[in-house]
């Protein structure tokens, strides 16, 4: 479904200037400059595909807000924008259950508003869990979350976080006051700390009154951020979206640094560390295969590279669905890697070679004409546990299956002498 983003605002140019922002968010803008033409706007859609309202507090037919409490009320997260920084305004308008509030006097805030567009999509699968006694506290600090579309878990104790993070893997962010019943905040900053990196897990902790040093306290437990109470709303949404960005910002370099950029697969430097993890709780039974595109060089010569990609992608695309719960890898160039755990060697081969069937018969579509491909595949299996090993063995069946015609598998033969056995070892 696609999703929109309602925008009354006073006037066509700060209406086509955030219809811009809007559109490079990859949503949709629905425009209009009174709150007249924003309610018939809006009745003209589905209300579930607004993803959020962007409204100016003042209009010709709605001077002092009216148009933000059309889309609270109508359960649309609303973002109010002003002409300039005034407190008086600010204070009317925080008022009202807005997820945020910006005034429109540069073009950082701008910007600003940009991050909080693609931030509403993007916190509807992340978990936040809030930690304290305090009623009041909680309650508050899990409106403002479900305001900004995240998923708030509220828990008494530590125990109850604890237990909750286990349940929940999309949790990015933890808010805990000092004062729990089974530990003090900073004794529960610690033990987290004990299971999560900073680069796994934000947490912030909140506390009143205590003197200064709470700050301290909480930093040097493992916190990385402080936020005393009472606390401004903006302040606290501001912090909240610079930890969440931050661990997804970790997430995604370690998923650029272990992926081939081309196909998507694993690429080389991740799948050793994979296997070497997998290595840990294997039985002996495993295998490793090898697999190259069978006269890859002509298809760049004859098609172009641009083609020779397509191929590529094709060819990942068949690995990830015939080898779902394997270990599978892009080694580079035409060659790709799949690590078998407790798959005996013969049952392997015969995978394998159904696979390079289905390679064989896949018709592949090219801009100008369609071309089939077949592959060869080495197999290596359980005469020794260490990796290099296992590649090696596979590297050499795949040399003799390229070398006895292509397009068939070659597995290490099951009968090793014993001699070749220990020296592998």
């Amino acid at each position: 479904m696609q999703q929109h983003v309602l925008i009354i605002e006073n006037g066509e140019g700060n209406l086509e200037l955030i219809a811009k922002l809007v559109r490079r968010a990859g949503l949709t803008p629905v425009g209009a400059t009174s709150l007249t033409e924003g309610k018939a706007r809006f009745s003209q859609n589905m209300p579930e595909t607004f993803l959020c309202a962007i409204v100016a507090y003042s209009l010709p037919d709605a001077p002092k807000g009216e148009a933000i409490d059309f889309t609270v009320e109508s359960f649309i997260p609303t973002i109010a924008t002003t002409e300039s920084l005034d407190s008086a305004i600010r204070d009317k308008v925080l008022e009202r259950d807005v997820v945020d509030y910006i005034p429109k006097e540069n073009s950082q805030n701008y910007d600003y508003l940009n991050r909080l567009i693609s931030r509403l999509e993007k916190n509807k699968s992340t978990g936040v869990v809030v930690v304290s006694t305090n009623r009041v506290l909680r309650s508050k600090t899990v409106s403002l979350l479900q305001r900004h579309n995240f998923i708030a878990f509220e828990c008494l104790t530590a125990t109850d976080a604890m237990q909750c993070l286990s349940e929940h893997k999309n949790v990015r962010l933890v808010i805990t006051d000092n004062t729990l019943p089974d530990m003090t905040g900073t004794h529960f900053v610690a033990s987290l700390r004990k299971a999560f990196s900073k680069e796994q897990l934000a947490i912030m902790g909140v506390a009143g009154g205590k003197g200064m040093l709470m700050s301290a306290y909480f930093i040097k437990s493992g916190a990385n951020d402080f936020l005393r109470v009472p606390y401004c709303h903006e302040e606290f949404l501001c912090r909240v979206m610079q930890n969440v960005e931050y661990i997804e910002s970790v997430e995604e370099i370690r998923r650029v640094a272990n992926t081939d950029y081309l196909t998507g697969l694993p690429n080389r430097r991740h799948f050793f560390y994979m296997v070497t993890v997998q290595h840990q709780n294997l039985s002996e039974d495993h295998a490793l295969a090898l697999i190259d595109l069978d006269f890859f060089k002509s298809i760049n010569d004859t098609h172009g590279h641009d083609a020779g990609d397509i191929v590529l992608k094709a060819m990942a695309a068949l690995i990830e669905f015939y080898f779902p719960d394997e270990i599978i890898s892009r080694f580079g160039g035409e060659e790709f890697c799949i690590y078998m755990p407790s798959t005996p060697l013969k049952e392997a081969c015969e995978r394998l070679d159904d696979f390079r069937k289905v390679v064989e018969a896949e018709i592949i579509q090219l801009p100008k004409s369609d071309i089939k491909v077949t592959c060869s595949i080495g197999v290596s299996g359980a005469h020794t546990q260490r990796v290099d090993k296992l590649l090696s063995l596979a590297d050499k069946q795949l040399y003799a299956a390229k070398n006895s015609g292509r397009n068939q598998v070659k597995c290490e033969p099951p009968d090793v002498p014993q001699q070749e056995q220990a020296s592998l070892l």
